[in-house]
């Protein structure tokens, strides 16, 4: 059996905590890049599996559901086990699920593979942050944590290209097969150069907690995506809220009576935890959700193939990622509700930006939105990392890596079900005026295949439709803005400096690590 005592923190700032950084970059980028780059094969994906606009929200929200009901259990798991053992099986999973979804033969076989490879990408995700954070101290974790901001940039920013190329090239299968040798070589480096760390203070596992948590949100956002279908006001919809509404009730009380809960509920008594908690909701929820429907719109309606619409989307995505190098020295700098704040009233603004769009409109009026979008998150990014992990002690950081990604994934889920309610709804809602009775049918095929497979070459149907599809999009842009504007303003005056731990209040200066469990290697 390995050998675990506390032992004298490891050297700070070796060449072996740099291929840490490498290792957790190296994953992060896969398991986000698998968010964008599905969304540009959409339309791909479903012509060739015959999908419904109900299952390409399915393809996404399986993926992120995974994930956001998920990276707490595995934070508190990465706590009590240690960090690179959950990286690693996080890894393997993620590897093996990706495999299987290249390889699945039907739209259900797909989106149980994307959920499978949520459960991969959660424990990924819930870990990444806290590697990062217990192997760099004083200013080389800023400079790490830039680097982990960039590469959540890069990920989206080369997801919908590389998607595009791939998709267009050699198959939409391939967006997924090749993370298997990007994993291989991830799981390598983890298993060889990472160290195994872990809370000395957790002892046991919150298992009535995940399962409550993981309930309430599989119902909301079931509830969300089969509203249009089974009516608002119907029986199993009503009753999907209202059980979501008492899982969650549930979890709070059982997280109340927790000695360790894997959500410790007393952070939102610092008003700098629940300002990047709801600015990191609200830029999930209210712009990486709008991403699909932006996808659609560039290929289902002006009619770009997959890599021309990843290539349209460049403005926002290349900006994403070169943000936080070029403002990295007033990240760190300024007062983190200042940055944090100001990043997503930018990213407001490009979603309000976006509303320039009309039925006739060509793909160049989304520039202005994509490019104020793309510098928001990119200034956002780094600052929600920064104060996500300021907040809570050092030991505890696997919990507080989980609750940001929880938070950030959480956003996406809803968002992609809650903004295609809505855009289902409008397009029906527009369509009906002219088409009557056949006004829902149409509406699922425009929200899903696009104007020219509901308007097979009728012009009447056809100049109704885009109408109808542009309605919709303007109609979440208004929401969108509405929900990223008021994130902002939640986290421009609940981030406090005075919020932050003590041990890592002072980014600045060099800090000694905690003691913790370490194994010896």
């Amino acid at each position: 059996m390995t050998a675990v005592s506390p032992i004298i923190p490891p050297p700070v700032n070796t060449s072996r905590n740099r291929w840490t950084l490498i290792a957790v970059c190296a994953g992060t980028f896969m398991l986000l890049v698998d968010v964008t780059i599905v969304q540009v094969a959409l339309p791909t994906i479903q012509r060739h599996l015959g999908a419904s606009f109900t299952d390409l929200q399915w393809v996404i929200d399986a993926y992120a559901l995974s994930l956001a009901a998920l990276i707490l259990t595995w934070g508190s798991i990465s706590d009590r086990f240690g960090r690179k053992r959950v990286f690693i099986a996080g890894l393997a999973v993620f590897t093996a699920s990706s495999l299987l979804c290249g390889l699945a033969q039907s739209i259900n076989m797909l989106i149980w593979s994307r959920a499978l490879q949520g459960v991969g990408g959660a424990a990924m995700f819930a870990t990444g942050l806290a590697l990062i954070a217990q192997d760099f101290q004083g200013p080389a974790r800023g400079k790490a944590i830039a680097a982990w901001g960039a590469t959540v940039g890069g990920a989206v920013a080369i997801g919908p290209l590389v998607g595009g190329v791939l998709t267009s090239g050699v198959g939409w299968r391939w967006i997924f097969i090749v993370n298997v040798p990007i994993g291989v070589v991830a799981i390598w480096f983890s298993s060889t150069k990472m160290r195994n760390q872990m809370d000395p203070g957790a002892r046991r596992l919150d298992g009535l907690g995940l399962i409550s948590f993981s309930a309430a949100m599989f119902l909301l956002e079931l509830g969300l995506i089969r509203g249009n279908s089974l009516g608002w006001s119907s029986g199993p919809i009503v009753a999907m809220f209202c059980d979501s509404a008492a899982g969650f009730l549930a979890f709070i009380f059982i997280e109340l009576h927790q000695t360790r809960p894997m959500f410790d509920l007393s952070l939102f008594r610092k008003p700098g935890f629940s300002g990047v908690s709801l600015g990191t909701f609200a830029l999930g929820g209210g712009m990486f959700a709008l991403i699909p429907y932006l996808t659609l719109y560039l290929q289902n309606d002006l009619g770009f193939s997959p890599l021309g619409g990843g290539l349209r989307l460049l403005p926002m995505t290349v900006l994403t990622f070169l943000v936080p190098f070029i403002f990295r020295a007033p990240i760190h700098t300024l007062p983190p509700g200042v940055v944090l704040g100001g990043g997503i009233a930018i990213t407001a603004g490009g979603v309000a930006a976006l509303l320039a769009v009309g039925p006739s409109s060509g793909w160049t009026v989304l520039i202005p939105g994509m490019v104020l979008s793309g510098i928001g998150i990119g200034i956002a990014n780094p600052a929600i990392a920064r104060v996500g992990l300021g907040v809570v002690p050092p030991e505890r950081s696997g919990m507080a890596s989980g609750l940001s990604n929880t938070f950030r994934i959480g956003g996406l889920a809803t968002g992609v079900a809650a903004l295609g309610a809505v855009f289902q709804q409008r397009i029906t809602t527009s369509m009906s005026a002219s088409f009557g009775a056949h006004a829902a049918a149409l509406g699922r095929v425009i929200s899903s295949a696009g104007i020219k497979a509901a308007a097979h070459g009728q012009t009447k149907i056809a100049d109704a439709a885009r109408v109808a599809f542009v309605s919709g999009l303007r109609s979440i842009f208004v929401i969108g803005a509405i929900i990223v504007a008021l994130g902002g303003v939640a986290a421009a005056c609940l981030v406090r400096s005075k919020d932050f731990h003590s041990a890592t209040k002072r980014m600045s200066a060099p800090e000694p690590a905690p003691p913790v469990a370490t194994e010896r290697t």
